[in-house]
């Protein structure tokens, strides 16, 4: 016998969305670590994308309220996890993120930077252990350090290695933010506050407490569910790839979070029992995105909110969105920031072009300006919309 699965359409996917990860402006937040739990993880690879995901989303933002989050409260914290990637994720999720995922990062990173120093330099794991223990005893010294104080301090931080060797782009930097970097990934250093305003990509280093050990299967059972609660429903390609999973991982990971099989516009997905039963829409809503937004970002397949067309205009060539403008749960456009501070918009689905919707639309980058207030923002990786508008074209 043939057991029909729920179907769940691209509209109550669409009406989920915009309550599920606070799109609305009667869904927002009134605090970052709602933002932070309602959306799992927030893209961190631009610090400024960490404050406008969360500005976007609060009922009243005000960037001292996340700074307290992450560097007083550190009820949010920052680490290297799903895809190699930088992300903010709540503190009671941290172990679990490092148990699924940052340990086998680490672990690679670290063997990399082993590889390149074995081959250049000759040196080992005992050069490399050697170096990292001077970086806690400087770091013990200093409380907190930036990486230029702590090379200063660290002979061994100031080693060069040549990258892409011949190639026109070869490079040779010092290991310093290498070693920083699979230290902090480790769970035994940190980043403390920017070096600047809120927007700086340049931290502070201190020391930290390593996570709590928990088993890798139950950690990842645990995310896959997290997974779930705030994107689903979800493929499976969806979850393989938002965690940077092997598919067997994936799929045993799945199998424990008590999900159900539904059909899903472009194929079979995973949905948990009480997201069967969706509305099929909801009060339109506008909302401005930053590039790399965890929204924009949360799924392999992205048809169902996101017109293939605009794809060229919205994305770089390595598959990272720029800004982006959303109207009833999809994407309708992008947005920039040009050097006077305005906040210059571009309509690209019809969608979008509704009075209501420009109305809207307007409303939310006047929300977005005065967040930003004297703060100029530049995505790290530039898309061909978010090129020309903030160039004025």
């Amino acid at each position: 016998m043939t057991i029909s699965r729920p179907r769940i359409t691209d509209a109550q996917r669409r009406a989920r969305l915009a309550t599920a990860h606070l799109l609305a402006p009667a869904a927002r937040a009134a605090t970052p670590e709602q933002v932070t739990d309602a959306l799992l993880a927030l893209h961190a690879t631009d610090p400024a994308t960490v404050y406008l995901a969360v500005a976007a989303r609060m009922t009243d933002p005000a960037p001292a309220r996340l700074e307290r989050a992450l560097y007083e409260e550190r009820s949010l914290v920052r680490m290297l996890c799903m895809r190699r990637t930088m992300f903010v994720v709540p503190r009671d999720l941290a172990p679990v993120v490092d148990a699924s995922t940052t340990r086998t990062v680490a672990a690679r990173e670290r063997k990399n930077l082993l590889k390149v120093l074995g081959e250049q330099h000759g040196h080992g794991e005992d050069w490399l252990a050697a170096a990292e223990r001077a970086v806690l005893g400087a770091l013990a010294g200093f409380g907190e350090a930036t990486a230029a104080e702590l090379s200063g301090a660290v002979p061994a931080l100031r080693t060069q290695i040549t990258l892409s060797p011949g190639k026109p782009y070869q490079a040779t930097p010092r290991i310093t933010s290498r070693v920083l970097g699979v230290m902090a990934a480790q769970g035994r250093i940190r980043r403390g506050r920017p070096l600047g305003t809120w927007a700086s990509s340049q931290f502070r280093w201190a020391p930290a407490e390593p996570h709590p050990d928990l088993p890798a299967d139950d950690a990842r059972a645990e995310l896959a569910t997290r997974y779930l609660q705030s994107f689903g429903p979800s493929t499976t390609e969806d979850v393989k790839w938002w965690t940077g999973w092997t598919l067997t991982d994936t799929r045993r990971a799945l199998a424990r979070t008590g999900a159900v099989e539904a059909d899903l516009s472009h194929g079979p997905g995973h949905a948990l029992p009480d997201q069967l039963d969706l509305p099929s829409g909801t009060e339109p809503a506008a909302a401005l995105l930053p590039s790399l937004d965890p929204t924009a970002m949360g799924w392999r397949h992205r048809d169902w909110y996101l017109d293939p067309a605009l794809v060229p205009e919205l994305f770089d060539a390595f598959g990272n969105i720029g800004p982006t403008i959303w109207w009833d749960g999809r994407i309708v456009g992008g947005w920039a920031q040009r050097p006077d501070g305005e906040i210059a918009t571009r309509l690209q689905a019809p969608a979008g072009r509704t009075r209501e919707a420009r109305e809207a639309i307007a409303a939310e980058a006047a929300r977005l300006a005065s967040f930003l207030g004297g703060i100029r923002i530049r995505p790290s990786m530039r898309t061909p919309l978010e090129r020309r508008l903030s160039d004025g074209c």
